[in-house]
């Protein structure tokens, strides 16, 4: 009772978040399907791959926000994707198992690969800890490149299958969408749970008060772990797709660059509401698409605006409904 009392009172966030957090996510919940369902049959060849890579950067980037409800901000995310897009790619290819095999091994691959590397990671905090992962990343990653037999080196693997349900080819493009979509809705869902349930409110405390929650009896260490290895684990999940789809990887496809863009995502969408996060990549994605033609200058670009949003939104886009209702009722207080 004392771990879910102190869970709880440090998790308690602004009247005005609170407010809003919810009609924000029914309303992006309602959109969301009703665009799902339509767009594969609407919208451009290019348009649904766009999507279907949005479904996989979903996942990803909400795993990694429910890792960050800890504290712990670091730079091995997008390695961890990797890991589970490498597992994918030799599971179907050495031993032919099927998609629907090969992406949840691949989760719980990536999974176990976080719980090795969590021994010497969670001994450091903070900007120790960011860097850390880094360092441990960039390690798993030259194992990749200097280890042709199985990983491919340098080159990474090609041919990897995409696998069918159902007799449908995941070659195609309509049921690919449909398996994408799938696949993130139950990795969305099952996350939401987590991050609403005791786990999730556990976790929170660690980044409110680590120091009040270890001294009701929470195991700092444990919960720590617990959060790098299911956020990486689903970060597993969302390499396995990108695997199949792309039917090649290679470590460049898991580099800093990559992790960068992720820790965009979270910054400009926030991470104090579940759906922050997912708000961050949606408009990212179209900021993105929009700077295409403006390649040369799109680092440029993206750290005008990360340094904006460090700055004068700190909160990222889910803090902005609760500035505006600040601000009105500032200016209706000044009015009267």
């Amino acid at each position: 009772m004392a771990v879910e009392r102190v869970a709880t009172q440090v998790t308690t966030r602004p009247a005005a978040a609170r407010r809003y957090a919810r009609p924000m996510g029914l309303v992006m919940a309602g959109v969301a399907a009703v665009f799902a369902i339509g767009a594969p049959f609407v919208l451009p060849t290019y348009t649904v791959e766009l999507v279907i890579l949005f479904f996989m950067n979903l996942v990803l980037v909400v795993s990694y926000r429910l890792i960050t409800t800890t504290g712990d901000w670091g730079l091995a995310h997008v390695v961890m994707m990797g890991a589970g897009g490498y597992s994918a790619a030799l599971l179907a290819k050495g031993l032919d198992l099927p998609v629907w095999l090969t992406v949840p091994l691949a989760g719980f691959i990536a999974a176990a690969v976080a719980g090795l590397i969590s021994v010497p990671l969670l001994r450091t905090r903070a900007f120790g800890y960011f860097i850390a992962s880094f360092a441990l990343g960039e390690l798993l990653r030259l194992f990749w490149i200097r280890l042709d037999v199985p990983f491919g080196g340098i080159r990474g693997l090609i041919n990897i299958p995409e696998g069918e349900l159902f007799g449908h080819s995941l070659f195609e493009t309509v049921p690919y969408y449909f398996f994408a979509l799938f696949v993130a809705f139950v990795c969305v869902g099952i996350m939401y749970q987590l991050d609403r349930s005791r786990l999730g409110m556990t976790w929170k405390a660690l980044y409110s008060d680590p120091a009040l929650a270890e001294c009701v009896g929470i195991d700092v260490t444990h919960y720590r772990r617990s959060a790098f290895m299911i956020g990486s684990g689903f970060a597993g999940v969302a390499g396995a797709m990108l695997a199949h789809r792309m039917g090649a990887i290679d470590p460049k496809n898991f580099d800093l660059v990559t992790m960068l863009y992720l820790i965009i995502w979270v910054v400009v969408g926030g991470t104090q509401s579940f759906w922050g996060a997912a708000v961050g990549l949606l408009v990212m994605t179209f900021v993105f698409e929009l700077t295409r033609p403006l390649l040369e200058w799109r680092p440029l670009i993206f750290g005008v605006v990360l340094i904006f949003f460090l700055i004068f939104l700190p909160g990222g886009l889910e803090s902005l409904a609760g500035r505006l209702s600040a601000l009105a009722r500032s200016f209706k207080r000044g009015a009267s």
